[in-house]
């Protein structure tokens, strides 16, 4: 009896933890949120072509979620490689631009017919995705995964060779 009492105690303790590992597993792999290993927050604007997009839509592909301005140096300096991305692999590019803060929208149509760009242009018009992404540096990009959980943020420009290398570490 004095032996089944540490048995029963090892045996209730191991289920416990068991317990609690699959409970906190499943919870943190729908926890929405900006961090790495989270799932990156929906949200739903207008192209620069006038089409209505959730980043939902776009569950099962690898996606660079990129927000940019038509103002900034090193914004531009990173279209030229995006676009080479996206023409190259099976990945979905999503540029958000901050609408509000550009002069006007021709603006944004002049900039990506001057870069020859052919990746999705999301037109963050208010602000809201902007302000519930929490951008402070321009540009900034969210690398997600196919099951939409973010793997990779960076403040600042890439190159392609950087973007590959983060879009070949995903599934």
């Amino acid at each position: 009896m004095k032996k089944a009492i540490p048995i029963v105690i090892v045996i209730g303790m191991l289920g416990w933890a068991i317990f609690e590992f699959v409970n906190s597993s499943s919870g943190a792999a729908d926890e929405v949120g900006l961090e790495r290993g989270k799932v990156a927050p929906d949200f739903e604007v207008t192209t620069l072509e006038g089409e209505q997009v959730k980043l939902s839509d776009f569950r099962g592909e690898r996606v660079m979620l990129n927000f940019w301005a038509t103002w900034c140096p090193p914004c531009r300096a990173e279209m030229p490689d995006m676009q080479k991305v996206y023409e190259e692999e099976d990945v979905t590019i999503l540029a958000v631009n901050m609408t509000e803060t550009e002069i006007n929208e021709e603006v944004v149509s002049d900039f990506v017919d001057e870069l020859d760009l052919t990746f999705p242009i999301l037109m963050d018009e208010e602000s809201d995705v902007t302000f519930s992404y929490k951008i402070q540096a321009y540009p900034t990009s969210y690398m997600i995964d196919t099951n939409g959980r973010i793997q990779f943020i960076t403040y600042g420009p890439m190159n392609h060779e950087q973007m590959m290398q983060q879009f070949n570490s995903m599934e």
